[in-house]
């Protein structure tokens, strides 16, 4: 899985028992693991990582900041569910900030680039495994932004990409299979390779628009 710039240390530090138990719920919560409104049992947390409970609660709350979890009254910390009118928002979100960045990478790219992306393009459309699918789906769209030389930016893509990757893993599922998005992924390509940073970022923008109608109207079935 891709470095996760708001739950990992900086470069270069070694990371604390609150990186990691934050990185363990993260996982289980983006793969559903957890369920929507499940209880995080601290203790169990702490056991299992053979740690007091301090550092469970520092990563909880750095989890509550991300969005994945929120603290009830007399249960604690739960996995924050999403409703359909936050799940549009946050897509909203995605468009503006990855076709931003899509248009700021593309005057930079380069034939490495473009290799890359094709090969998770391949790779993408050769995969049966759903959890493969948002992994690649994510390598694929952050390998195109990585140009753009924007830290900030990039961390605000991925920390967005998480507070929704268990939804693209059901849109994905549900939309039954990967052909569109394949399609899709290589007509930005294509416009990337042609240097057409205006048209790449439109057709990024409409893609991430359309996934998520296609999300709602499965969740609403």
């Amino acid at each position: 899985m891709p470095l996760n710039p708001a739950g990992l240390p900086s470069l270069g530090s070694a990371p604390t028992a609150s990186d990691l138990i934050a990185k363990h719920i993260r996982e289980a919560i983006i793969t559903g693991e957890f369920d929507e409104g499940e209880p995080i049992r601290q203790d169990d947390v702490a056991k299992l990582f053979d740690v007091s409970k301090i550092p469970v609660r520092e990563a909880l709350k750095r989890l509550e900041a991300e969005g994945l979890v929120e603290f009830q009254r007399n249960r604690g910390a739960v996995v924050k569910s999403v409703s359909e009118p936050e799940i549009a928002q946050i897509f909203e979100v995605r468009a503006m900030l990855e076709s931003n960045a899509l248009k700021l990478s593309v005057p930079h790219m380069t034939a490495k680039t473009f290799r890359r992306a094709e090969q998770y393009c391949d790779a993408f459309a050769r995969e049966t495994n759903v959890a493969r699918w948002a992994e690649l789906n994510w390598q694929f769209h952050s390998c195109l932004y990585e140009d753009a030389d924007r830290a900030f930016l990039m961390n605000l893509i991925r920390s967005v990409n998480d507070r929704i990757e268990r939804y693209l893993r059901i849109q994905l599922t549900l939309s039954g299979g990967t052909g569109v998005d394949d399609r899709e992924h290589r007509e930005i390509l294509a416009a990337c390779r042609e240097g057409n940073a205006g048209r790449a970022a439109q057709l990024l923008h409409d893609h991430i628009t359309k996934a998520c109608a296609s999300l709602l109207a499965n969740i609403r079935k």
